[in-house]
């Protein structure tokens, strides 16, 4: 699949860091380092803007190693790009740690991950088909 892409930063392009990896890490397009205190939320700009085929999104997703070792996360992950948004792909972190957290420029911030999807049609019904499971929710497969 190609997907057309601006980059207006000093970064080089994402790409995958494996053959096998599902994600392409983005970085910050930062002038000078971001503090974000503990429970701050901030955009970070990444100076990407993409072009998606039709039927795929990307999807924005938290770096394991950023919220192991700083407490850093995506705040409403995964975010989703649509295919017809054409802006620059914007990152919204939060610092769930207790201590300030510096976001440095061009430090890899997230991970972006390129996913196919169909549009469904809802039809309204007065009654859903009979399954074991019914009204089970939260926590009703978990052991017994």
């Amino acid at each position: 699949m190609t997907i057309r892409l601006i980059n207006r930063s000093s970064n080089p392009l994402p790409a995958y860091a494996t053959p096998l990896s599902a994600g392409m890490d983005l970085r910050a397009n930062l002038l000078e380092p971001v503090v974000l205190q503990p429970m701050e939320r901030r955009l970070i700009p990444t100076g990407l803007f993409i072009q998606l085929p039709e039927g795929y999104e990307a999807q924005i997703r938290p770096r394991s190693g950023m919220a192991l070792k700083k407490g850093i996360t995506v705040l409403n992950t995964p975010g989703t790009i649509d295919a017809d948004y054409r802006g620059e792909i914007g990152v919204i972190l939060i610092n769930l740690s207790t201590q300030p957290v510096v976001i440095e420029p061009a430090e890899r911030i997230c991970q972006m991950v390129i996913a196919r999807y169909e549009q469904a049609q809802l039809v309204e019904v007065e009654t859903l088909d009979e399954t074991e499971r019914g009204e089970g929710g939260f926590g009703h497969t978990g052991v017994r």
